[in-house]
């Protein structure tokens, strides 16, 4: 090979080398570039400002300043995705998150209305672990005893230490205000009872002398003597009817068969769930300090208190109306056993049975003479959110939101008696609002064991409570006049800190409640 070819190709490898370096420092310029502007793009899409280009929620970043995370002592400051994301050290899960959420967020913000969006169904605790990592949490909040930290608090993070992992408890659970202010929640205990002041005082308010007095099986206005508070109750003529569900009837379930004849006696039932205004009567006169119940006498197919004076509830954590409305709203969050002794203050106050109504005088009661799914015409299929097509098609909500509180015009939330029609005997919210105890144990099974005609029937064996009705945030489907349910108690008490648990109040249950009924004296 010549020197001259030699030369030739000598620099013509030269120039494919600088070629290739040109591309190589190009490559690696742009690579920076890139990454220079990927970090400093995440960077941006991390600050509050960014945050709140998709966030339409109504006074979120108000709400935010006025919380504990922004308005405080220390002057720290916690920004967005301090709490609503994994912290940066689990690099996966944080981009993973980041990046699903705000696709998600960008997404919403294009194609839907935000006034069409449930702000308080997201602003409720259900909604809100899904976007709180407890790790977030932990991040900051190293120390859970530090200096000046009350008793109670000590309790309930022993409790949250020791029980984290076994009940899959959240940070939330007792600090959802700490990152959006919000006046009408705390987790401290109540003081005092809401909507009444001492500069009341009895003089200055007409208060019942007297019960009402029942002449005939006619519908009354009971009077709690000295009370300013009174309530309807509706007289239920006894009757016989088909208790449970066909097996035509869409999404029922298996323990409301077989269907089977009941007959009831004559009852009367309150027009409308037991509302505040009645319980607080209730808790000023029996308000306690203890946790233990009191020893108990079985009467009548009912656990009674056997004990000379009535020893009632004792303050709650929070207010337990969570700022929904008191007055004549319906009483919400109280235990099966606070139910039960309200029934038999009551009793002694007016010199009548009162008592929580089996579950056939439920059912009864709740179908107004009616033999559908509903005491309203409609079908489940219709009204229901379940089912392939209601991906597609939206379920119907005329013909059912004039007389039911549930997930489509409940906002999750209670809601007063005054926007629901009754039903065919008159009572208001049988369907919805809020779950109803009722006095007979669980049983799925309890339908199979009956036969014939059953007269007045009531289970008194099992370990949890049938209610029923459902509730401002379930679906159509559940609010049948045949559909069963039952308590979780122990469920409904997993965040509850206090050992003993609380016989009076459930920590984990708002859509509960419950409403009276009388037995009529014998002869009227």
């Amino acid at each position: 090979m010549s020197r001259r070819t030699r030369r030739r190709m000598w620099g013509t490898g030269r120039k494919q080398r600088q070629r290739k370096n040109l591309y190589l420092f190009t490559g690696m310029f742009i690579g920076i570039i890139f990454v220079v502007t990927l970090y400093r793009t995440s960077v941006y899409f991390s600050t509050n400002e960014s945050c709140m280009i998709c966030h339409v929620h109504p006074h979120v970043e108000e709400s935010w300043m006025l919380s504990e995370h922004m308005n405080n002592g220390s002057g720290v400051m916690v920004n967005c995705i301090d709490c609503h994301l994994p912290p940066e050290d689990n690099i996966r899960a944080h981009y993973t998150a980041k990046a699903s959420l705000g696709i998600r967020h960008a997404w919403n913000t294009l194609v839907k209305n935000p006034d069409g969006i449930d702000w308080e169904k997201k602003s409720q605790l259900e909604h809100a672990v899904k976007y709180i990592p407890n790790e977030s949490c932990v991040k900051c909040h190293h120390n859970l005893f530090p200096q000046g930290i009350v008793d109670d608090a000590i309790t309930a993070h022993l409790y949250y230490e020791e029980n984290v992992k076994k009940f899959d408890l959240q940070c939330i659970s007792c600090h959802l205000d700490a990152g959006h202010y919000n006046p009408n929640y705390s987790h401290g205990q109540m003081t005092g009872i809401p909507g009444q002041t001492a500069s009341v005082s009895a003089d200055s308010i007409a208060r019942y002398k007297e019960p009402a007095t029942i002449t005939a099986f006619a519908g009354y206005t009971e009077q709690i003597p000295g009370t300013t508070v009174s309530f309807n109750m509706i007289a239920i003529k006894g009757g016989t009817f088909t208790m449970g569900s066909p097996e035509e009837e869409a999404f029922r379930n298996p323990d409301e068969s077989p269907q089977h004849e009941v007959s009831l006696s004559p009852f009367f039932m309150a027009e409308t769930e037991t509302t505040w205004d009645q319980y607080w009567a209730f808790y000023a006169e029996t308000m306690s300090e203890g946790r233990t119940p009191p020893e108990t006498v079985y009467e009548n197919n009912r656990n009674i208190p056997d004990a000379d004076a009535i020893s009632g509830p004792t303050p709650p954590f929070g207010y337990p109306d969570q700022g929904w409305g008191q007055g004549d709203y319906p009483a919400i969050t109280m235990t099966h056993y606070a139910a039960e002794i309200f029934c038999r203050w009551l009793s002694e106050k007016t010199g009548k049975k009162y008592r929580l109504p089996t579950e056939a005088e439920w059912e009864y009661a709740a179908r107004g003479g009616t033999k559908t799914p509903y005491f309203f015409p409609g079908s489940p299929r219709d009204f229901s959110d379940r089912g392939f097509l209601r991906n597609i098609l939206k379920p119907k909500t005329a013909g059912i939101t004039s007389y039911v509180i549930y997930n489509k015009n409940g906002e999750s939330r209670t809601h007063s008696p005054s926007q629901v029609n009754p039903n065919p005997f008159g009572l208001k919210n049988m369907s919805g609002n809020v779950m109803e105890y009722t006095a007979d144990r669980y049983d799925p099974k309890a339908y199979a064991k009956r036969s014939g005609v059953t007269r007045d029937p009531c289970v008194t064996e099992g370990e949890e409570w049938v209610v029923r009705g459902g509730f401002y945030a379930s679906d159509a489907a559940d609010l049948r006049s045949a559909s069963r349910a039952h308590t979780q108690h122990d469920d409904w008490l997993r965040t509850d800190p206090q050992q003993p648990k609380s016989i009076w109040w459930y920590s984990d249950m708002k859509g509960i409640g419950f409403r009276v009924v009388c037995e009529p004296e014998t002869p009227l």
